[in-house]
Parts: C-alpha cells; sequence; structure tokens
C-alpha cells in the first residue's frame, strides 16, 4: 500500500519542537494502512486559531476557531507512481490543540493522534452529525466509535 501525507505549518507561527512532519506522516499513512486505504494524499496544515477561524468563517459560515477542519477533494490524478485520489486537506489549530487535551483529560500527543484520524475518517466519508466525543461518555456514532478503536490501537506511538 502506497499513500502520500503532505505536511506544511502555516507561515508566521511559532513551530512547537515536537512537529515532526517524518513522524506524523508516517503516524498517518499507518492510519490509512490500518483502513485499507491506498493511493491517497493527504495534506494537513498546522495553524494557528486565527487562521483556522477565517477558514471556519469561509467555508462553514462559523465564526469561531476550531480544533479541526477537514475539506474533501476527491479528483484522482495521475502521475509517474500511478493513479492517486486526492482525498483532501486537513487544517489542525496548535492553539487549540492544548486546550482540546487539557478539555478531555488526556496528553497532548493522545489529542493530536485523535485529531488525525478524525480528519482522516471525514476525508473518506465519515460523517458523525451532531455527535462529539464527550469526557467520560462512549461514543455511539460510527464514526466516533472506529475513531477511538484506532485510536486505541495506536495507543503506545509517540508523536508529541
Amino acid at each position: 500500500m502506497a499513500n502520500r501525507v503532505l505536511i506544511s505549518v502555516q507561515g508566521g507561527i511559532t513551530i512547537p519542537t515536537w512537529l515532526d512532519d517524518n513522524k506524523i506522516g508516517k503516524f498517518v499513512i499507518e492510519v490509512l494502512k490500518k483502513l485499507s486505504y491506498d493511493k491517497e494524499e493527504i495534506s494537513i496544515l498546522f495553524c494557528n486559531d486565527s487562521a483556522i477561524q477565517q477558514l471556519n468563517r469561509d467555508y462553514r459560515n462559523i465564526d469561531s476557531p476550531t480544533d479541526i477542519l477537514s475539506f474533501e477533494n476527491g479528483t484522482k490524478y495521475t502521475d509517474e507512481e500511478g493513479e492517486w485520489l486526492s482525498a483532501g486537506d486537513i487544517a489542525i489549530s496548535l492553539d487549540t490543540l492544548p486546550k482540546n487535551a487539557d478539555y478531555f483529560k488526556v496528553s497532548q500527543n493522545e489529542e493530536l493522534k485523535r485529531l488525525l484520524i478524525h480528519g482522516v475518517l471525514h476525508l473518506n466519508g465519515y460523517d458523525h452529525g451532531e455527535e462529539h466525543i464527550e469526557p467520560g461518555v462512549a461514543p455511539t456514532d460510527e464514526m466516533l466509535v472506529l475513531q477511538e478503536k484506532i485510536l486505541s490501537e495506536f495507543k503506545e506511538i509517540n508523536l508529541i
């Protein structure tokens, strides 16, 4: 199985010392393999609350920051390695990541993995409707149940 993950960081922000493109890319590729996705390309942007708020306002008409946004693409293209699916783009707020970790009483490492898995699932057609992960409450939505299952299978992986 071959997949591609392209990682970028918003210009002008301080890049956290833990942000390792290679580690994060390998993790997302392992998640894609676990889900049996092949020949997908995903881009991930790490940004601040201001940038994600702008994206949220522009594309969802919600004028507030959020933790993660996923933008499905779904187009195919061909290069020297064959045909690829441009699954889409994920934006993650580095400002909201630690706030979420505190709220859920988990490490930032666990929360980052949860967000990455969440984004991958959205780019592949999953949706959780109005249900969201709540502290101490087991999810019932198919997407969120799958997300937490995958997260538990990658418990030993350290991205941060």
